[in-house]
């Protein structure tokens, strides 16, 4: 997934690509989600993720790293850590669990709010959502994708990559 990206990024340099949004087939804007359970997952990706902050394309890539071990943002066995690492990434802009410039949140993502806030900022466009993990979140983000598709101007398109 980090080359697909990587290779989203390149093309994005290409004049198609104005304020992330393309009359062509051309990609130009992404959003990455990185869901671990392992807090030593993030330590090999974190120079991918610091350098796509560093492109300066702030929107254009967005990255949103998750850590499922740790409760959800809001709950109140994570409160502490959750005020921590929002001191430290506000003073330092160093995430204290990924050590990278990416915020890491706690939990999971609700996959119904990420795909309504992609189809409200993409209105009539193509959306591919690109997907390897575990079996049970295929099914999932499938049928958000078909839902979603069937209920909005904005197409979502599934990918698997587990095959």
């Amino acid at each position: 997934m980090i080359s697909l990206v990587k290779d989203i990024v390149n093309n994005m340099k290409q004049p198609n690509c104005r304020d992330g949004e393309s009359r062509t087939t051309q990609t130009c804007r992404a959003y990455f989600y990185w869901i671990t359970r392992e807090q030593g997952s993030f330590e090999w990706f974190r120079g991918f993720m610091d350098e796509m902050v560093e492109t300066g394309d702030e929107g254009v890539i967005e990255l949103h790293n998750y850590c499922s071990s740790i409760y959800e943002e809001g709950d109140t066995r994570s409160a502490l850590i959750s005020l921590l690492q929002s001191l430290n990434h506000a003073k330092h802009d160093i995430d204290m669990v990924s050590g990278a410039r990416v915020k890491t949140h706690f939990g999971r993502p609700n996959w119904r709010d990420v795909y309504e806030r992609i189809a409200l900022r993409h209105r009539e466009q193509r959306v591919g959502v690109f997907y390897c993990g575990t079996p049970v979140l295929t099914k999932e983000l499938s049928e958000l994708a078909h839902n979603f598709s069937r209920k909005t101007s904005t197409k979502f398109e599934f990918y698997n990559a587990n095959f």
